[in-house]
């Protein structure tokens, strides 16, 4: 007898559907052994029972798959898990940032018939110290405060604060440091036996992230993006035993180097309030951070087979030691990290004025002889923001995470467009040095040597003096950017990194006033708009100079009738603090367009004060 064939819906997953469904199976293979469908029956008991059962199971399976992408996804764990899949790191908190201005008294002494600061007296104010606000949101300062040293990246200003017989009695210090509203929170946790990739909590509300991890022998332990990344960038101090060669570069404070690291972790978010690391797998005596690839050691732990053909090896983990960094034991490991931000911590200006004392300490105790000069000098230190904070927010929302988390994959921190070398060349740490402006653009194929690829980037860059003024970058500098960048490149691309040109530009107007304005008060006006207009932030390298926009402003200057003359010239000669590279202003100017060069060059207003020159004239 042939096999009856039955007939299976597989579209109906809702418990009604799921039911009549059955019923309708039984009527029709079934119709002479059960045909009692009424509500109380015992089969339409098994059969509703079923249909629940089914309607369970659907439903886990429909959030199951709803689960598994992040556009849909509800459960917060899984939208944390499926960001971090994609490459972008969830912000439970975002800290705002302020300038705060220190200060301390100094006694004067006499040398060589001069009133002069006594730095005997000089206050050292270490990192992480905490200044704070009225309404008690604390703030720290990233880099620790020297007053005894002063240089063209770590300037003191001083002026006399305190008069005694026509003479300087008490000089006052002035240094600015940036401040992120933070504060520190230490936790310790122990491990007995080593455990492959061994993981501790850490609970708390606004965690903005960790600042240092050291076991009981003082060993610090990095954080990696993930165990497999064995080099993190490091910075040692520009010093002449460090680099003779750079030592003399004030302009750049720290030397950037990659550093191989055993000790590592990595971390991740689990929720709004727990944050996860991950330690390696190896111990002290399975370290593979040492072994250089060669033909004997590549596949050295290949299991159970010499064959390599068909084996996909990567960079980080060349011969199969799954060691990821080591797995701490027998020790405690002491964490510093970091809570606070959010909107609350974006304070007003003027309001961060509590400092701190506990780690003050003079730099020089030992020459210390007045004890009661010495406490009423430690009692003058003070703080201040003379502007508000800023950047605080209070994290990510679910709607955001989905989103940045979708950009994010598209981006991965790879460095393959012209724009994509110009942010990260900006984004370089600024302790080894600031990139003020860059500029990308693909080498002309005339200029590639015999051999070279197309692939040859020119990565022109600019800097700042002390004075905000833009200056060529040093070749510090240019080192540290290049070693930063080639974390990041492609990897056949080639980047040259170059000067670009400044040309110093004056600006000259006429104007005619207004009936029963003052003269002198608009042409004030006037120059403080081509002052703002033309203020380094707003000019990027190889952007023309439009001077109907000039125009425009100065007719909207509240007394401008009209707007006569304006023209731009150029300024040159080093002896006066200019650029010394000349250029046809006139040339290069068409339909009121003033265009930059073919090689990359920034327009600059130097010296705003005396290069911006008006006049009033009749109509």
């Amino acid at each position: 007898m042939a096999e009856l064939k039955r007939d299976i819906k597989y579209i109906n997953k809702d418990f009604n559907s799921l039911k009549n469904n059955l019923i309708n199976y039984t009527k029709t293979y079934f119709p002479t052994t059960f045909n009692d469908f009424s509500p109380a029956s015992t089969g339409m008991l098994f059969i509703e029972m079923a249909a629940y059962v089914g309607d369970v199971l659907s439903f886990y399976i429909d959030n199951q798959i709803q689960e598994t992408y992040i556009q849909r996804a509800r459960q917060t764990s899984n939208i944390f898990n499926l960001a971090y899949l994609l490459g972008y790191r969830p912000k439970v908190t975002s800290a705002a940032n302020v300038e705060v201005e220190f200060f301390q008294q100094l006694p004067a002494k006499t040398v060589s018939g001069e009133k002069v600061p006594d730095y005997d007296y000089a206050l050292f104010i270490p990192e992480n110290t905490r200044v704070s606000s009225v309404n008690n949101q604390n703030f720290i300062i990233e880099d620790a405060i020297d007053f005894s040293v002063s240089s063209s990246i770590d300037p003191t200003q001083v002026s006399i604060y305190q008069l005694s017989g026509g003479e300087p009695e008490f000089f006052l210090l002035k240094k600015t440091r940036n401040a992120i509203s933070a504060t520190v929170q230490t936790t310790a946790v122990s491990f007995t036996t080593p455990s492959s990739f061994d993981t501790r909590n850490i609970s708390s509300n606004n965690i903005i992230g960790i600042l240092d991890v050291t076991d009981g022998d003082g060993n610090e332990y990095f954080e990696v993006p993930n165990l497999a990344q064995e080099s993190v960038f490091d910075s040692i101090k520009n010093t002449n035993p460090n680099d003779p060669n750079t030592y003399t570069d004030g302009t750049v404070g720290n030397l950037l180097k990659l550093k191989k690291v055993q000790r590592r972790f990595s971390t991740r978010f689990l929720d709004r309030t727990t944050l996860q690391l991950e330690f390696g797998a190896g111990t002290t005596s399975d370290n593979d951070e040492e072994i250089t690839p060669n033909p004997n050691n590549v596949g050295l732990g290949l299991p159970f087979q010499t064959d390599k053909l068909t084996t996909a090896f990567s960079p980080t983990n060349f011969i199969f030691t799954d060691t990821y960094g080591i797995a701490p034991s027998n020790t405690t490991l002491t964490i510093r990290y970091l809570t606070g931000g959010g909107v609350a911590s974006n304070v007003l200006a003027n309001t961060l004025d509590s400092i701190d004392t506990t780690n003050i300490k003079f730099v020089n105790s030992s020459a210390i002889t007045n004890q009661a000069l010495g406490n009423t000098i430690f009692q003058s230190v003070l703080a201040n923001n003379p502007t508000a904070a800023n950047g605080g927010s209070d994290g990510d929302t679910i709607e955001e995470i989905k989103q940045n988390a979708l950009g994010n994959f598209q981006n991965q921190l790879r460095t393959v467009t012209p724009q994509d070398y110009l942010i990260r060349a900006l984004s370089m740490p600024p302790e080894f040095g600031t990139v003020a402006k860059a500029y990308t653009v693909p080498t002309p194929v005339s200029e590639l040597n015999q051999g070279e690829t197309p692939t040859v980037l020119d990565l022109y860059v600019l800097s700042q003096n002390i004075n905000g003024n833009y200056t060529v970058a040093s070749n510090t500098l240019k080192r540290n950017l290049r070693t930063y960048l080639l974390e990041y490149r492609m990897v056949g691309d080639s980047i040259r990194i170059k000067d670009a040109f400044i040309v110093n530009i004056g600006v000259e107007f006429d104007i005619v006033v207004r009936p029963n304005y003052i003269n002198n008060q608009v042409l004030t006006n006037c120059i403080n708009s081509i002052t703002d207009y033309f203020n380094i932030d707003n000019f990027e390298i190889n952007e023309p100079i439009l001077i109907t926009d000039v125009n425009t402003l100065l007719s909207r200057v509240d007394g401008v009738q009209t707007v006569k003359n304006i023209k731009i010239v150029n300024k040159t000669g080093a002896t006066f603090g200019y650029s010394n590279y000349a250029y046809d202003i006139n040339g290069a100017t068409i339909d009121q367009v003033v265009y930059p060069s073919l090689d990359p060059m920034i327009f600059e207003l130097r010296y705003p004060s005396e290069d911006v020159k008006g006049r009033v004239v009749p109509l």
